[in-house]
């Protein structure tokens, strides 16, 4: 993996304030992604170059990228007052924006703007990163990365905590990686002991707390032997408790004083036993919303969230994708420009799960060649893309910001002026990526 600052003279990418970010999601067919923040700057020209590099000249900025399929100059980026706009800058091969072939066209977040083989996503008014990075995934790189700068901060805050005895909480809805992050969690906290990961959903009905926390012989019918449970398994390296939602109320009860003694007593023993305890636990459900139905433990839910991360879904994480592609295939691996296209352009409802099985069928019919569209599934490779791309969209997103410029981001005005209510002004500003705190 190599982070590095990207040479944008003064380029200040760390000032407090939010500020917009151009992100290279994938490039010319390889795997990686970079980011650039945006403060000051209104025009953002991309071309063909030997190597990223970023230069800024007053309020502009020219992006070089090693993509021989790019022309010298091919894409702009022009800021229009509180949006972007992507032009084609006179390339030979012209730009996608959502798989569409435009000559301009306004840039939504959720857009994917296609030059060449590279792929771009604009995102504005997001917290400011650290640094503008170019990161490239290494095969025997246990780090958690991201582009995200959101997402950067919670990772640099977790890897913090991992090193201590803090409990961890990952929240975010299923095959989102929650189960990479807990193994990331127990690397980084240097514990000698093992990774055990426990499945509560999947534990027997009845037998629970014997599994959990082990059984002495003759405790009930078919403990033909002590058995030491997967908490004592854990001591001194980290218990993973997978959808900790599913775990029934009279085991959280015992978990609870578990982790409050740190001793854990076999079913049918009489002493307890010292457990060096580290507890990562994860889970899809709202817990909030199960304490206050009944369903799970304020007290335990209090233990367990020393530190919480929700995971976002891996539509909601497509700057990532490249790196994600990266982490998941072998060093050198291409995918052809339709195939790129394809992986962005799905919604990928099974998440980083889905994307690991795509790969490894891809992979296994490309037999080492370059990843085609022909390798994917037909869901995946016929896939539309949900972004609107139509020019009523197009139109009606100018008029809101029109609107929203004249009345000062005041929604109420906005809705009064169209002649709808202020509920549908809403949906429309989340559809388009529009802040309206922007033009206050």
């Amino acid at each position: 993996m190599k982070t590095l600052t990207l040479p944008a003279d003064d380029l200040d990418a760390a000032a407090a304030a939010p500020v917009d970010h151009l992100y290279l999601a994938l490039g010319a067919g390889a795997v990686g992604g970079a980011r650039w923040a945006l403060a000051g700057v209104d025009t953002i020209e991309i071309g063909r170059g030997a190597a990223h590099t970023a230069r800024r000249t007053g309020r502009a900025l020219r992006l070089d990228c090693p993509d021989p399929w790019m022309s010298s100059t091919h894409l702009r980026f022009e800021r229009d007052r509180a949006h972007w706009v992507a032009v084609d800058a006179g390339s030979r091969n012209g730009i996608l924006v959502d798989g569409a072939r435009r000559d301009r066209a306004l840039v939504l977040d959720t857009s994917v703007i296609e030059a060449g083989r590279s792929f771009f996503l604009l995102r504005c008014a997001e917290p400011a990163g650290a640094i503008d990075l170019d990161l490239v995934p290494a095969a025997d790189d246990a780090r958690l990365l991201t582009l995200d700068p959101a997402l950067e901060e919670a990772f640099a805050e977790l890897a913090q905590i991992a090193a201590s005895a803090v409990p961890v909480l990952i929240g975010g809805p299923t095959g989102a990686g929650k189960e990479r992050i807990a193994r990331a969690v127990h690397l980084a906290s240097r514990r000698r002991g093992a990774l055990v990961p426990v499945n509560c959903g999947a534990l027997p009905a009845g037998l629970v707390e014997s599994e959990l926390f082990g059984h002495k012989k003759g405790a009930f019918s078919g403990a033909l032997a002590d058995a030491p449970g997967l908490v004592a398994a854990s001591s001194g390296g980290t218990l993973f408790l997978d959808e900790i939602g599913d775990l029934p109320l009279p085991a959280q009860a015992a978990l609870l004083r578990v982790l409050e003694e740190h001793e854990v007593r076999a079913v049918g023993a009489t002493a307890a036993v010292a457990v060096d305890l580290r507890v990562v636990a994860a889970t899809h459900r709202d817990l909030e919303a199960m304490v206050a139905e009944g369903k799970f433990r304020d007290d335990l839910l209090a233990r367990l969230a020393g530190f919480a991360l929700p995971l976002p879904p891996l539509a909601e994480r497509k700057v990532d994708l490249g790196l994600m592609v990266g982490a998941m295939v072998p060093a050198g691996t291409v995918l052809a420009a339709a195939a790129a296209r394809a992986l962005f352009a799905y919604a990928w409802p099974r998440n980083v799960r889905e994307l690991a099985r795509t790969l490894e069928r891809a992979l296994a019919l490309a037999s080492g060649g370059e990843l085609g569209v022909a390798h994917l599934p037909d869901e995946i490779a016929k896939a539309p893309w949900t972004a609107p791309t139509d020019d009523d969209g197009d139109q009606r997103r100018v008029e809101l910001i029109a609107l929203l410029e004249k009345h000062r981001g005041n929604i109420s005005k906005v809705a009064a002026e169209m002649g709808r209510v202020r509920q549908q002004i809403q949906r429309w500003l989340k559809r388009y990526g529009l802040d309206p705190e922007r033009y206050r």
